[in-house]
Parts: structure tokens; sequence; C-alpha cells
């Protein structure tokens, strides 16, 4: 328990450097800035932050413990195989780069809008990025998180809560030291109109994360899906128009009550459609440029041990560290001859949608999230699990010696 509880504060620390927590870290690095120069708010702010990490850290992590009790076999990040989940989470990161490119402002009374400066409601501010930051970046999984995870996960609730307490606590710990020192702060340039530049700057990190969400739930949903969401993001874009335009009348002294209705309005608009998604469309492959065929259990039971390698990729759209693997490893030249060579079957078990075998499959191996690279050797031993950062020469020493070949 010592080691799992140890190795997720560890596994929470670096998932701050991975590429899942990069948007919400533009929105960390602005309230660092925001505060350099006031070190009482930044330290209120760094436990803000760390208030909404922990808080939505245990309430997730009780989710999963009830559904689990329940019967349900779900996985860590399991969130985000919900299309309605992401669309909710692509439409908090597109108010979030409209916020930062000006378009209304959020927490500022009327006489500082378009300003960068501490305000009221900073704390809820950085509570709330705390939460989304956690939201995010659980479906990834950072070096010697995998384990603690999956230890978790299998643990009686009262084990599994201090495993990912921890995890909670490692993830909020660099950002809340740093808000803690103010000799770091005052190293940091002063305040000035380029801070309002870097501000807009740091919504493009934010739509880059919408497109992404944007991918994922056209892959989930189809079509259908990424019709409602793109329909969705236009009126809330209007919507923040409009209340961006009620916020310079007011402060102007003009009539603007009724925009503020009108926005209300294109809320609700926004709203409605959101449960009518479904996850019932595509089916395609996944990014590796390979001949592969579907997991199942049974599949593999029937094909384990008759000679052949089989090399499962425990993947999903959402998943980005899959992703870069698919792209820079899986993808390859190398190890695409390597699969031919060796004869090797190469399997996708895919957990965009819901998928209770694959989670099944996470536990049996220990791992409570993606990605998952397990090698069946072609003589039916022990399958080996593969590190979840791959490079070519990884999987290609693990086809060859699961199949018998020289390295």
């Amino acid at each position: 328990m010592l080691t799992a509880i140890l190795a997720a504060f560890l596994g929470g620390i670096i998932l701050n450097v991975m590429p899942c927590v990069f948007p919400v870290i533009s929105l960390k690095a602005l309230s660092l800035l925001k505060h350099h120069e006031r070190p009482g708010a930044a330290r209120a702010e760094g436990l803000a932050f760390l208030a909404g990490v922990v808080v939505t850290m245990l309430l997730l992590a009780g989710v999963l413990f009830a559904l689990r009790a329940a019967g349900t076999s779900i996985g860590w990040g399991f969130q985000l195989q919900s299309p309605v989940v992401i669309a909710i989470l692509a439409l908090i990161m597109l108010a979030a780069a409209l916020n930062l490119l000006g378009v209304f402002e959020v927490g500022l009374s009327v006489q500082r809008v378009g300003q960068v400066s501490g305000n009221r409601g900073g704390l809820w501010g950085s509570a709330l990025t705390g939460a989304l930051a956690i939201v995010v970046a659980t479906p990834c999984t950072a070096p010697f998180m995998a384990s603690a995870v999956g230890y978790a996960v299998v643990q009686p609730p009262v084990v599994g809560l201090a495993v990912f307490l921890s995890l909670a606590l490692g993830f909020a710990a660099p950002f809340t030291l740093i808000s803690f020192f103010p000799a770091l702060g005052r190293r940091l340039p002063r305040s000035g109109a380029w801070m309002v530049r870097l501000k807009q700057a740091l919504a493009f990190p934010m739509l880059g994360a919408v497109a992404w969400l944007v991918w994922v739930a056209d892959r989930q949903g189809g079509a259908a899906a990424l019709a409602t969401l793109l329909a969705c993001a236009v009126l809330l874009s209007c919507a923040a128009w409009l209340y961006g335009i009620a916020q310079q009348r007011h402060m102007l002294g003009r009539s603007h009550k009724v925009l503020y209705v009108v926005t209300a309005l294109f809320v609700v608009l926004v709203a409605a459609p959101l449960t009518t998604l479904t996850t019932v469309a595509t089916s395609e492959s996944q990014v590796a440029d390979v001949a592969s065929t579907p997991w199942t259990p049974q599949t593999v039971a029937a094909e384990k041990g008759k000679g052949k390698a089989i090399f499962v990729n425990f993947t999903a759209s959402w998943c980005i560290t899959c992703q870069v693997n698919e792209r820079t490893t899986l993808s390859t030249a190398a190890v695409k001859e390597a699969m031919a060579k060796s004869g090797a079957i190469y399997m996708i078990a895919d957990s965009t949608k819901y998928n209770p075998d694959v989670d099944d499959a996470l536990s049996e191996f220990g791992r409570g999230g993606l990605p998952l690279y397990v090698v069946y050797p072609a003589n039916g031993g022990k399958p080996v699990v593969l590190p979840q950062v791959l490079t070519p020469s990884i999987v290609i020493n693990a086809l060859n010696q699961a199949s018998g070949n020289k390295a």
C-alpha cells in the first residue's frame, strides 16, 4: 500500500508534463503571473487549485468505486468514454479560450474589464481550473501512475481512495509549492501590456484541446455527434459574444439587461442538444497503419500458443499517449516490417467507447488505465507487458523475442 501511495504521488507530479494537461497548464501559468507581485494572493490561489484537484479526484474515484461495487466493469478515465462528457469539456475549453481572447470576462468588475489582475473570483477560478485539469488529465497515465492506479481499483474503497488522494496531491504539488515561494515570483517580469498579449496567446492551446475533443466526439458518435457539437460551439460562441457586449454596455452605463436574457436563452439552446448525443456510430480502426484484428478475450484464447506471437494494443481515441505511440512507433515502417517478418497477429482493443471486456483485461494485468501493450509469445508462454511510452526498438525486440527470432 505504501509503495502504491508513493508511486501515485510521483506519477501525479510527472502527470503535469504529459500532453493531456498542456492546455490547462496555460491557465495555471497565467494565474501565477497574475499575482507575482502579491504573494498572499498567489498562496491563496495555490491552495484553491489544490482543493479543486483533491475534491475532483476523490469525487471521480468515489464514482468509480461505487460503479464497480454495483457490478460495472470500468477503469480509470471512464468519464471520457461518454460523448456527453466529451462535448461538455470541449465547450468549457472553448469558453475558456474565448475568455482569454477577451470576448467576455469572468470575475472582473466593470472597471477592470480586459485587465489581467486579481479579483474576488480568483479563488473559485483556481479551484475550477484544478477540477478541469483532473478531469482532462486522468485518462492519461504517467510513469509510476499505472501500477498505482491498477492496484487502487482492485482494493477496498478506503485503500483505493488513499492512493487516489496521493495522486491528486502529487499532481497539485508543483503549482501549489511554487505559489508559496515569493522568491520565484520576484524573478518574473513586471506586469504590463505584454500580459494582455500573453493572455490572448494562451487561448490557442485551449483551442487545440477543443479540436482534439471534437475529433474524439466524431470517433465516438459519428457525424451526428460531430454536427451536434459544432452547432453547440457556434451557439456558445454567440452567447459569449453577447455577454461581452452586455458587460461593455454595463461599464458605459447603458441598458444591458436584455442582452443578459438573450445570452441565457442561447445557453439553454446549447444545453438541450447535448442530451441527444449517443455512442452509436463509428467503428473505424485506430491510427496504427498495420493490418489489425479486432480484439476480444475469445479471439486471444483461440490464437494463443499456435505458433504466432500476438501483439495487443489497448487504446482509445481520447488517450493522447496512445495516439503519440501509434504515430511515432506502431505506424513506423520498421515496426510494420517487424510485424510482417515475425508473422505476429496485431490486435486492437478499443476503449474509445465503453467496453467492459477491455476494463476487465486492464484489471487482470494490474493496470487501471490506458495505454497498455501486451505481447503473447508464439509458444503460449506468459504474456509480456511493454512500457507505456513506446519506441520502435522496444516493440521490435519484443516481437522478435515472442516469435523466437534473433534480435
